[in-house]
């Protein structure tokens, strides 16, 4: 027989480099405690037999990768490492585009977060995390659409104005807001709440509200169960002051310039704290994908997710 009649028998894990970065990934996530959850929505039928532990992984890699349902569906059958996180023979047909929508709305917000808290138990109980000094903050979240449509629409509907008030009327994501940072800085969609552990620069807890609610009063929806929180001017008024007394945290919060309770040094002390993890999170994509709080709610769930598995491989080398 010649050589090139020859067959080579691999198995798909010899294809995978051994210093892949999902071979890390599935070393630091134990999936048990997601496939436990998971098991609420199982049903082959409805996923064409792949099993939903498998399409969760897609999702995981889906977010990890910024992909959209297509890209995702090729990407899945052209990467041998894909295939091997989740699970797929090498020869074994992938899922196509369609599944992956389904399966998001199936699994749901509420699911997720339990997810999410599962993971971040196994973070804790590693010793990667803990709630002893949390950095907060917040950014703005645009959202997906076109305001030069609901304008038109508002002056059809004959609004004098295109506000919070008249946007539920007339624009396509109806929770999205107008929101304003500093006083010049406006934006239509969402505004996405934090916490940090500053021990480890993994994510905490995640929240998103609408863009016109305040970081002092999103703050109530992160906050950790204790310890020192970190925060920026924002933070100092009293709504964040409260939530925090609720949650018997010590807020440590930069103070506004014309305070008479300003202290000039500690501020600086304060931000040199904050500066660098601030940097992480002013590279995140801020455009969003989906229409609707919960929808945002579930990217940003799994964006934490992967995010603190990219970490995780630092952390852990």
């Amino acid at each position: 027989m010649s050589s090139a009649n020859q067959i080579t028998m691999v198995c798909l894990d010899q294809l995978v480099n051994s210093k892949h970065q999902y071979r890390k990934f599935k070393d630091l996530f134990d999936f048990t405690a997601a496939s436990e959850e998971l098991k609420s929505v199982e049903s082959p039928a409805n996923y064409k037999g792949y099993g939903v532990l498998r399409l969760f992984k897609c999702l995981l890699l889906q977010f990890m990768e910024d992909l959209s349902d297509r890209e995702l569906e090729r990407y899945l059958s052209d990467s041998v490492a894909a295939k091997w996180f989740c699970d797929f023979d090498l020869t074994e047909a992938t899922p196509d585009y369609s599944v992956f929508s389904r399966l998001r709305a199936k699994i749901g917000t509420n699911l997720l977060s339990k997810i999410f808290s599962s993971f971040r138990d196994q973070l804790r109980s590693k010793g990667y995390m803990s709630e002893v000094f949390t950095f907060v903050d917040a950014s703005h979240l645009i959202s997906k659409a076109n305001l030069w449509e609901e304008r038109d629409e508002a002056r059809k509907q004959k609004y004098e104005k295109l506000n919070n008030e008249v946007l539920p009327e007339v624009a396509h994501d109806k929770q999205a807001k107008i929101g304003c940072k500093g006083g010049s800085k406006f934006w239509y969609g969402y505004k996405k709440h934090v916490s940090v552990d500053i021990q480890s620069g993994l994510i905490n807890k995640v929240a998103i509200t609408p863009a016109n609610v305040t970081d002092a009063r999103g703050v109530a929806h992160v906050l950790p169960s204790g310890g020192v929180v970190y925060a920026d001017k924002g933070y100092c008024v009293a709504p964040a002051r409260i939530a925090a007394a609720r949650k018997g945290v010590h807020l440590c919060a930069i103070k506004k310039n014309n305070m008479k309770e300003k202290n000039f040094d500690l501020d600086r002390y304060y931000s040199s704290i904050r500066s660098p993890l601030e940097r992480v999170f002013s590279q995140d994509n801020k455009r969003l994908r989906y229409i609707g709080i919960a929808k945002n709610q579930f990217a940003e769930f799994m964006n934490a997710i992967c995010f603190n598995l990219k970490r995780l491989t630092v952390l852990a080398a």
